[in-house]
């Protein structure tokens, strides 16, 4: 019976659920396009959240299986289940199958537009595990595109309009969030850390694409939130009390990666850090009682 839960807890961990929280990005047309009072709508961008969990769980079981060699030498990647032998390559195959025909059978319910999407961000990632992510640049530009494609598929599975500020926020905000990554991958360069494409990348080069990105972030979202389209459409001047809050959340996160160089999982950085969860909670919070009641 003991062996049955290992076997069954290193399947869950090679789906790697706790990343499914980037899918949230999913849900930001729902709620910025007004249309989360929508029961319809709401269901479909609950399924088309699932759709892009099992297509995201199934490119970090192909890239897992892929990366398998180098990851069992790896001082943490060493841990991840097949690396370390408790799921077969074999095994792991057969689960990348079965995940990948229920993420076709969820996007298949969805608006054709969105399926196209999910398409893309599998296609992207199939690219990403077998060369493209050793391309200097380019590797954080497919992390951006991911981000980017959650929000069209969140847009598409609803069918409303996608305003142009939320994707070039979308941009800038995934783009810091990649360049963090690779910061924190290279400062641990010669501890284990063996990534080849960060054998390109300098510190400078880095800082110097965290600088643009930060400051993108809040400019960006700083004047969607003051734009006259977005005070029209909401119908109130009040969002522009949202910008201090997206603030501190970005120094934040860049405050735990200058202290801590943990940012090359993300999303444990989040999840870890009681001060962004309560400022994630706040800000949506916010945001949607002025989108809905001004």
């Amino acid at each position: 019976m003991n062996t049955t839960l290992q076997s069954l807890n290193a399947r869950i961990r090679l789906m790697r659920p706790s990343h499914w929280v980037k899918n949230a990005f999913i849900f930001a047309p729902l709620v910025y396009g007004k249309a989360l009072m929508n029961t319809d709508s709401d269901l479909r961008a609950v399924m088309a959240f699932f759709a892009f969990c099992f297509v995201s769980s199934s490119v970090y079981i192909l890239n897992d299986i892929v990366d398998r060699n180098a990851d069992a030498q790896h001082p943490k990647k060493k841990h991840r289940p097949i690396a370390s032998g408790a799921v077969s390559v074999g095994s792991a195959i057969v689960q990348l199958a079965m995940v990948a025909a229920v993420a076709v059978v969820l996007a298949a319910q969805l608006p054709w537009q969105a399926g196209a999407c999910i398409g893309i961000y599998a296609a992207l990632n199939l690219g990403y595990s077998f060369g493209l992510k050793h391309v200097v640049l380019l590797d954080i530009f497919i992390i951006a595109a991911g981000f980017m494609l959650r929000v069209l598929t969140g847009a598409k599975a609803i069918q409303v309009d996608v305003s142009e500020w939320l994707i070039i926020c979308t941009l800038f905000l995934s783009l810091f969030l990649g360049v963090a990554k690779r910061r924190s991958e290279l400062s641990h360069l010669g501890r284990g850390e063996s990534r080849k494409v960060l054998e390109d990348y300098t510190p400078e080069l880095i800082r110097v694409i965290l600088n643009v990105s930060v400051t993108g972030s809040i400019m960006s979202y700083t004047l969607y939130s003051v734009s006259d389209h977005t005070q029209q459409f909401f119908g109130t001047d009040k969002f522009v009390y949202t910008v201090p809050i997206v603030m501190y959340g970005i120094f934040r996160y860049l405050y735990l990666d200058e202290k801590r160089r943990t940012a090359e999982n993300p999303v444990a950085v989040i999840l870890r850090d009681p001060s962004l969860i309560a400022t994630g909670i706040i800000w949506t919070l916010v945001s949607i009682a002025l989108i809905y009641w001004g």
